[in-house]
């Protein structure tokens, strides 16, 4: 069956749409295609609701069992963030769910570390081996020596183990990897990070800036309704990109902007906005301070003096920067989702929100909303009965005093003998795959090999489990729960994950998972309930929340609060001036500029290009990539390169070629695109291919890792994200 392109103009790939009906996983998808699409007939005799961890946007969905087998996924309507659709990876659970390729039963280690020589073992025998590990180095090394790196919701069980153990040291990639510094960036302009789910009234914005934010081949789903509705009511965009991106298909202005400079262009537009006295006075006289500063400092920050930076001409700077004004405050210029690229990183989120702050859209309809939050009691466990120390970072003469979450690159090096206060021995892993999500995989390959233990808890054989001590095979997040889920959102709600099958092959949830390593090492204490499910009855039965309703619908919705000032909401600033900071004195106390100053990027040595990746909108990361309904869109990846400087390179559209980078670092084979649609300076890939792992057979050698080309970074100075745009790469055939 196949579903036709020409209303999918928001979104992009909808041959994702075709191979979701084609598998029997969806009946529609988004909504957005004017086609009729036949029902494939894959209703459940019963409909479980539940929530996603396809990625980690936790959409609500109704899972249609038949016959003891899951044959739909769809949204759940009831819940804030499906509206009752999912994104093309949400419909493909199922693909996770029967992956041949699963982790089927505990594995220790019997050979060298990294060859993926395992023992199937019971259950007894990995929980002991795990249990026996942990003591030695607690007793050796103190508590605080085991690191716990998490991504994904069921992860908060193992936090909770490790904090009853004895630790803090917890980290996860999706900081200073991603989104750390746009965190910092905002708490030093509005006292508030940004939060997941953004806290972003795009569905009402008139004017909506995208600067290097893919939105649309990053899928996350509430945000994508957001936008197509937006459009759909006369929206406009704006993108800044060195790629055509889908997003800036739809564009009044697409700005091609030279890699490593958009500072300049922050800086430039806040120039002409300041100078020509679009932005909005009255707010800013009442909510913020340090404009007359801003001003000064924008002084020579000139369209003109950006356009040599930038290569976008000085008049298109100056006409989209009183456009983007001429939308306020309904303006809203989108601060991202992985912004370590140049190591510059929270100075460049601050210049986003500072240029947010002068179009008056912090707290107003259709720029950024203030979020409220369901309260659900905690449950009544042991309390941490300790002191832990404060986790280890490195080098030992860095210190990122702005940062206010452990560095997942921190630990890393922490683990490599004698580089940091003190040295990291045991790892446990939970649902990341740290050769894939951190840069300098060799670095990381080190580290491991210095370690005494590590465990790995993991649903797919992904290429961290071939380093493992003992692996331990958890459920799906279809066959299992997990802790109750009430972000702070537009409306309050709480949402419940429920299974909807029973555990497949010998795996295990999580929370048993944990709760039976606690009980090994002296911590049943802190682990006190029968299951989960009866922990999330008691915190939602506390709360005054009627389990039955909960378990039908899957999400309670509490009542809407205010969330902007059209709303009657006074908004407040969690700043030490308790405004809107544009000038920030806790910068300038920490030894950085108050303001955000630029510094022109490195140039690419002869014959090489920057190297540029992101997101696929069928794809998480690398994590779904052996997930064979999902491989039917895209199953492998491809390098972008400009259709000149391609034939420069002597090479065309579909050949395959290897990319090596200014260090010797090279590629898997990998096809070549060759478009119009980038600039000619730099290439680009999508994220999470090049899997070399033995066990995921579907994904493996198919196209190329772009984290074996990472072997540089450049460190944000004021919270240690992990600027990884900093890589160039020249072409060799393969």
């Amino acid at each position: 069956m196949e579903l036709t392109r020409r209303r999918f103009i928001r979104i992009g790939g909808a041959a994702a749409g075709a191979a979701a009906v084609g598998s029997g996983l969806a009946t529609r998808w988004w909504g957005l295609d004017g086609d009729a699409v036949a029902d494939p007939g894959t209703d459940g005799d019963r409909v479980v609701p539940t929530f996603c961890e396809l990625c980690f946007w936790k959409c609500g969905v109704l899972a249609h069992v038949r016959d003891g087998r899951v044959t739909k996924l769809t949204g759940n309507p009831k819940h804030p963030l499906s509206r009752g659709r999912l994104c093309p990876r949400g419909t493909g659970g199922a693909g996770l769910l029967y992956d041949p390729d699963r982790l089927k039963r505990p594995m220790i280690r019997r050979e060298k570390r990294g060859e993926a020589v395992f023992e199937e073992v019971g259950w007894a025998a990995a929980l002991d081996y795990t249990a026996e590990k942990l003591m030695k180095i607690k007793e050796k090394y103190g508590p605080e020596a085991v690191a716990l790196y998490s991504h994904g919701y069921g992860g908060s069980w193992f936090k909770h183990l490790l904090k009853a153990y004895g630790s803090d040291a917890i980290a996860a990639p999706s900081y200073a990897q991603c989104r750390g510094p746009r965190e910092v960036g905002w708490q030093l302009t509005f006292g508030a990070g940004v939060g997941s789910p953004e806290q972003l009234d795009i569905e009402n914005s008139r004017v909506l800036t995208l600067i290097g934010s893919h939105l649309g081949e990053n899928m996350h789903n509430t945000q994508v309704q957001e936008l197509a509705a937006a459009l759909d009511r006369g929206a406009q965009l704006v993108v800044v990109d060195p790629r055509f991106s889908t997003a800036a298909g739809k564009a009044r202005y697409w700005l091609p902007i030279k890699p490593g400079t958009d500072i300049a262009l922050l800086l430039a537009w806040m120039h002409v906005i300041v100078r020509d006295g679009l932005h909005d006075r009255a707010y800013l006289d009442k909510y913020a301070i340090g404009l007359d500063k801003l001003a000064k400092h924008l002084t020579d920050k000139t369209p003109e003096w950006a356009w040599t930076e930038t290569g976008i001409p000085a008049g298109t700077i100056v006409e989209t920067a009183r456009f983007i004004a001429g939308g306020r405050p309904a303006s809203l210029v989108h601060p991202g989702r992985r912004v370590v690229w140049y190591g510059d990183d929270t100075q460049r989120t601050r210049a986003i929100a500072i240029l947010n702050a002068l179009l008056g859209s912090y707290a107003r309809r259709g720029g950024i909303y203030v979020p409220s939050q369901m309260q659900l009691p905690t449950y009544p466990y042991a309390k941490y009965g300790h002191e832990p120390r404060v986790p280890p970072d490195s080098p030992k003469d860095r210190a990122y005093p702005l940062a206010d979450e452990t560095l997942a690159s921190g630990l890393c090096m922490a683990s490599i003998p004698g580089t940091a206060a003190y040295d990291i021995k045991g790892w446990l892993v939970y649902g990341t795959n740290l050769l894939m999500a951190m840069p300098q995989p060799e670095k990381v390959k080190e580290a491991i090999q210095a370690l005494d233990f590590i465990a790995v808890v993991d649903v797919l054989p992904a290429e961290i489990a071939g380093w493992a001590d003992v692996v331990l095979p958890e459920s799906t997040y279809l066959e299992r729960c997990d802790e109750v889920d009430n972000p702070p959102y537009k409306v309050p709600f709480a949402a419940v994950r429920q299974p909807v099958v029973e555990p497949m092959h010998d795996s295990k949830p999580g929370w048993w998972i944990a709760r039976e390593i606690a009980h090994r090492i002296g911590l049943a204490d802190y682990f006190p309930w029968k299951d989960s499910l009866e922990y999330a009855m008691h915190r939602v039965h506390s709360a005054g929340i009627s389990c039955e309703t909960m378990k039908s619908d899957g999400v309670v919705v509490g009542k809407a609060q205010p969330t902007t000032i059209e709303d009657g909401l006074e908004p407040t600033f969690a700043t030490p001036s308790g405004r809107i900071e544009l000038f920030s004195q806790r910068l300038a106390d920490a030894g950085f500029d108050p303001m955000p100053g630029y510094t022109p990027p490195e140039e690419p040595p002869a014959g090489h290009f920057r190297l540029l990746f992101g997101r696929s909108p069928v794809h998480t990361f690398g994590r779904t990539t052996n997930n064979r309904f999902l491989g039917e869109v895209a199953s492998e990846n491809e390098v972008w390169v400009n259709a000149d400087a391609a034939k420069e390179q002597g090479v065309a559209g579909g050949d395959k070629v290897v990319l090596v980078n200014q260090d010797g670092a090279r590629s898997q084979p990998i096809r070549v695109k060759a478009t119009e649609r980038i600039r000619p300076d730099c290439v680009y890939m999508v994220h999470g291919f090049g899997h070399d792992a033995k066990g995921l057979k579907f994904a493996r050698n198919r196209g190329a890792d772009d984290a074996r080309l990472v072997t540089r970074i450049k460190v944000d100075p004021i919270m240690g994200g992990t600027g990884m745009n900093v890589n160039f790469v020249r072409i060799e055939r393969a």
